[in-house]
């Protein structure tokens, strides 16, 4: 897939060298270290912590008109371009605030992200917050979602197995027991939690249907995912 590059915006021309500067002075080298030994290593931080990073983050905005969607684009990706995570981390707050300005074209700006440096920390927001929110506002797109679950990259994967996280009762449930089983045999800890995950955040809106999954199912999901399951709610 081609590289989508940051379209032009003159919020993000504004936005950028703002989080740049405020962000920048507000660096904590030592605790920084910390963060990056915590996060193995995935990239350098600056040692901001999140209350702080977000009272930061105001300071940034303040002042600054509503983005639309072109804007959003911009700043992720150039967010995205800078090494340190915590600008990752401006851009994944900037997406969920503004999430309803969002529209289906946005997905493979959203796919381009997910596997961009991808780990934990901002993959399952973007899947929870972001991608499911596409997804629900334009169920065509859960077709995607079908051919990222089968995906090689294991984030893409771990995307789908969690995009649907905050749906509660408008949860696909045949998707996302179809999901699961999909990847039950993963030898990866991200998918076999993933998995499990899923399946518990789905338990607290329907348990009794968790519960015959699993158990129907226990002898092809991992002992990971069924623990991760059945944590609230018992089987």
């Amino acid at each position: 897939m081609s590289v989508i590059a940051a379209p032009p915006s003159v919020l993000a021309d504004t936005v950028l060298p703002r989080l740049t500067e405020v962000y920048g002075a507000a660096a904590d080298p030592e605790r920084a270290a910390h963060m990056r030994a915590y996060m193995k290593d995935v990239a350098p931080f600056l040692g901001l912590p999140s209350p702080e990073r977000r009272q930061l983050s105001r300071t940034v905005l303040e002042g600054l008109p509503r983005p639309d969607e072109r804007d959003l684009t911009a700043v992720a990706l150039r967010c995205w371009a800078l090494p340190e995570r915590e600008y990752a981390y401006f851009a994944i707050d900037y997406l969920r605030r503004h999430v309803r300005l969002l529209t289906s074209p946005f997905l493979p700006v959203a796919r381009q992200l997910i596997t961009t440096v991808p780990w934990w920390d901002t993959v399952d927001l973007l899947a929870a917050h972001v991608v499911g929110a596409l997804v629900a506002a334009d169920p065509e797109l859960a077709a995607t979602m079908d051919a990222w679950i089968e995906d090689p990259d294991l984030w893409l994967a771990r995307t789908a197995l969690l995009h649907q996280l905050r749906y509660k009762d408008a949860t696909d449930t045949e998707r996302l027991f179809a999901y699961c089983l999909r990847q039950a045999g993963h030898p990866d800890f991200f998918l076999r939690k993933a998995v499990g995950w899923a399946l518990r955040e789905y338990a607290k809106t329907d348990a009794d249907a968790v519960r015959g999954f699993v158990a129907a199912h226990r002898d092809v999901l991992a002992p990971l995912s069924v623990r991760e399951a059945l944590k609230n709610v018992g089987g």
